[in-house]
């Protein structure tokens, strides 16, 4: 293991391990959360398990803890890296830095650090824009690519202006966060509640979260910093449009699971990355919205862990004689 993932303080508070609320029985005899120094900034990652690694990439506005409801079954068969990325959850929150070029790069640092060069990974939402962008720019590293839940800006087709009622509460979001500080920070400052209990609504269709769910990523960005950086991605959509409309004219390779909630964005997930990916298995979850690993971790579990099954067998396989001889 790298030196930079040691002599770090213990994470603590509701955003670690320690101090997060719900976890399913057992959680903590698995996995503790960790400060891994990049380089760059100090992220968050909450880790446990054995196995091949996979990492894990939240979106907005939630952290890692939108994972635990799967993570336990995971950490069976992979280490499980959990990871709050920049500028949100425990993770350092610089100014800049938020377009997806620069998060996969904290994401490959991170492995590094960890000791991993070759990795599966999961985005979904924002985390999936950053999962793209590893696979796009860092080939090298990737085995298995799984995403779901959000459009890639510069290459999904744009939405219109007008949209209907249900759409437009879903989606106003992506233009309203871009908006200059003083702007969108001052109408939801104090009003996180409104603002972020709003959009969870919307997103979730018939299936909605649970109030204490809800309650813990409102409070988590009713501070000032953690509220202003979690805009700053899309704040970044320009740099990160113009880095796709790059990317897509190398079409990634390696086997994609595309997977959306049938109350969200179903198979447009898939039909989003045949825009840009060869091998792409798409997977529709029944009664989902957008927040699929909590309104349906069973079924994403099953999707995840069949597509990912030559992977984890690839790597806990032993080797013949004449492999071992020649490594």
């Amino acid at each position: 293991m790298n030196s930079l993932a040691t002599d770090m303080p213990v994470p603590e508070g509701p955003g670690s391990v320690s101090g997060a609320p719900d976890l399913p029985a057992g959680f903590t005899e698995t996995f503790t959360s960790r400060y891994i120094d990049t380089g760059e900034l100090r992220l968050h990652a909450v880790i446990g398990g054995d196995g091949p690694p996979l990492l894990l990439v939240h979106g907005w506005p939630q952290t890692w803890w939108a994972w635990r409801l799967m993570m336990p079954a995971l950490a069976r068969d992979f280490q499980v890296i959990a990871v709050d990325q920049r500028g949100m959850g425990l993770s350092d929150k610089p100014e800049d830095g938020y377009d997806t070029g620069t998060l996969a790069r904290d994401m490959v640092a991170l492995m590094d650090a960890l000791g991993h060069q070759r990795f599966a990974m999961y985005g979904t939402d924002t985390g999936m824009l950053i999962a793209y962008a590893l696979a796009a720019d860092h080939r090298e590293r990737l085995e298995r690519l799984v995403v779901s839940e959000a459009p890639l800006p510069g290459i999904s087709p744009s939405p219109p202006l007008f949209l209907s009622g249900p759409l437009n509460d879903r989606l106003w979001h992506l233009t309203f966060n871009q908006l200059a500080p003083e702007v969108n920070e001052g109408l939801v400052r104090g009003r996180e509640e409104i603002f972020l209990g709003a959009k969870f609504a919307a997103a979730a269709g018939t299936n909605k979260l649970p109030d204490h769910a809800m309650r813990h990523y409102i409070d988590t960005l009713s501070d000032p910093e953690a509220l202003h950086s979690s805009f700053a991605l899309y704040r970044a959509f320009g740099a990160i449009i113009a880095q796709n409309e790059q990317r897509k004219t190398r079409p990634l390779t390696l086997p994609v699971l595309a997977m959306g909630g049938a109350q969200s964005f179903g198979d447009g997930v898939g039909n989003t990355m045949k825009l840009t990916a060869d091998d792409v298995q798409t997977v529709v979850i029944p009664d989902a919205g957008h927040w699929v690993a909590e309104q349906a971790p069973e079924e994403v579990l099953a999707a995840l862990t069949a597509f990912l099954a030559p992977y984890r067998d690839a790597a806990t396989a032993p080797r013949d004689p004449a492999t071992r001889a020649s490594a």
